[in-house]
């Protein structure tokens, strides 16, 4: 399967890296199927860093092949939905810095909308399964977050691209 990363930099060798808290299914190296899903995300990316530094950034989306068939000895978790299992999950990635689970995580992602009814969870002003209500109207893009070391030897670089240029 050919999957897709959205930074500023071509990445070859893909790291998880323990540097923020708040991610959908804790400290991983993300990445989707949806390559229209990378290139937004590299397009912001570019334009945080480029608001930062004041210089002019270039969003990049690096491409992997997937060989699924070397995961299938990594306990891999897959969500098809936003429902109470993945709403917990996501619960406790945001929370926990020392939250551990599977190798690899399917699911949906918490874009701002999802983002802001999983913070009303976190903070008890509304109930799961009123969040889960709710979130059976967005329209949630995929991700699939590779959690250990083990499991990045499962994706190999293919090349990357440039996907425009952002402007201080």
């Amino acid at each position: 399967m050919i999957l897709y990363h959205g930074s500023t930099v071509e990445v070859q060798q893909p790291r998880i890296l323990k540097s923020e808290i708040g991610r959908d299914f804790g400290f991983a190296f993300y990445t989707t199927d949806i390559r229209t899903q990378a290139e937004r995300w590299a397009r912001r990316r570019a334009m945080i860093e480029s608001r930062r530094t004041k210089i002019e950034v270039q969003p990049v989306v690096s491409v992997y092949e997937w060989d699924e068939d070397a995961a299938k000895h990594l306990r891999l978790l897959r969500f098809d939905g936003a429902g109470m299992d993945w709403l917990e999950l996501v619960v406790a990635c945001r929370s926990r810095t020392d939250y551990s689970h599977d190798d690899i995580v399917e699911g949906k992602i918490a874009n701002d909308n999802v983002g802001e009814t999983v913070s009303y969870v976190m903070q008890g002003i509304m109930r799961r399964e009123d969040a889960i209500e709710r979130l059976r109207f967005e329209q949630i893009n995929n991700q699939i977050a590779f959690c250990t070391e083990a499991s990045l030897y499962t994706l190999h670089f293919q090349n990357s691209y440039i996907c425009g240029s952002v402007k201080p």
